[in-house]
């Protein structure tokens, strides 16, 4: 299987961008009342500037309990990313995360199929098992079974991508005499990164994944988890596939800020930044997901803009 090609260099940065989710853990004030002109505005500058990709997540419906701390605020996944599509040129589309149990594997695979098509090849189907219990009781999905019901739903859209006519027997699902159109851009179809940072979303990474997005530090840390996925990929036979190892890193602000930006936010010189950067690359990490700190959309864009003309230069020096 093969997939597209990353950008030059061993170390990628990308963005989860704003306006689309708007849990109150990384949201800024100023999205609460934003709408498709920013989110496009940084998508596109994400775009210019040569970032790996922008990630949308996934909810369908957030129960009443956790509203006030998740919102209810989630733009559908594909939809989002289908309008992305057409105003981005180069960037990868990503969902961190697609949650897969709730839907039947076909419905991914045939949205992620169009998506690939609709950008000529750039998206990328992130996924997850998925964390509130009451989402899944309200979709009729099994959330006791989410990670086997996941480890099955990407053998199945593994099994959609390769083939139009896929055949697929899991104890989940079983597919057979379907077939599915478009076909995708790049053989083996859009790559699969899996996110999550327990025990088991490391290995189902590992085992069956192109990637991994970790979803905050694992317990064992970052330099153990990377070289559990590496001799777990070794066991499996995969070291000859492309793999892409993430990171979240801290909040970044680009040159000094006159507010305040948090205890723990990277900022000042551009090679200060890159430096520090740098070192997710020395643990084995090559995809990079920032979260600027911003005021509007546009100091936003601005923020993005000079971090690709200062710092991205810099990071594979």
């Amino acid at each position: 299987m093969s997939t597209p090609d990353l950008p030059a260099g061993p170390l990628h940065v990308g963005i989860q961008l704003p306006v689309q989710s708007q849990s109150t853990i990384y949201a800024e004030p100023w999205e609460a009342t934003a709408g498709v002109e920013e989110l496009g505005a940084v998508a596109r500058a994400a775009d210019r500037n040569g970032f790996s990709y922008v990630a949308v997540c996934d909810h369908v419906a957030i129960p009443t309990d956790l509203a006030e701390k998740m919102s209810t605020s989630w733009w559908d996944t594909v939809a989002t990313l289908g309008y992305l599509a057409g105003i981005t040129s180069t960037v990868r589309l990503l969902s961190h995360v697609y949650v897969l149990p709730y839907r039947h594997p076909l419905v991914t695979a045939k949205a992620f199929l169009t998506l690939d098509n609709l950008s000529g090849g750039r998206a990328v189907l992130g996924v997850g098992a998925g964390h509130v219990a009451a989402e899944f009781d309200l979709l009729g999905a099994d959330f006791e079974r989410r990670g086997p019901v996941l480890e099955d739903a990407i053998a199945v859209v593994r099994a959609a991508f390769d083939d139009e006519f896929p055949s697929a027997a899991t104890a989940t699902w079983a597919v057979e005499g379907f077939g599915q159109r478009p076909r995708p851009v790049h053989p083996g179809g859009p790559p699969i990164w899996v996110g999550g940072s327990s025990p088991a979303a490391i290995r189902r990474a590992a085992e069956l994944g192109d990637g991994w997005l970790p979803q905050g530090p694992p317990a064992e840390g970052m330099a153990a988890a990377i070289e559990r996925i590496a001799a777990l990929r070794e066991r499996a036979g995969r070291t000859d596939r492309p793999f892409a190892i993430g990171a979240n890193t801290e909040p970044v602000y680009v040159g000094q800020p006159d507010w305040h930006v948090g205890r723990w936010c990277l900022s000042g010189a551009p090679e200060v930044i890159a430096e520090r950067l740098r070192g997710y690359g020395a643990l084995g990490c090559n995809e990079l997901q920032l979260r600027f700190r911003s005021r509007s959309a546009s100091e936003l864009v601005d923020q993005i803009d000079a971090f690709g003309a200062e710092v991205l230069p810099l990071l594979n020096d």
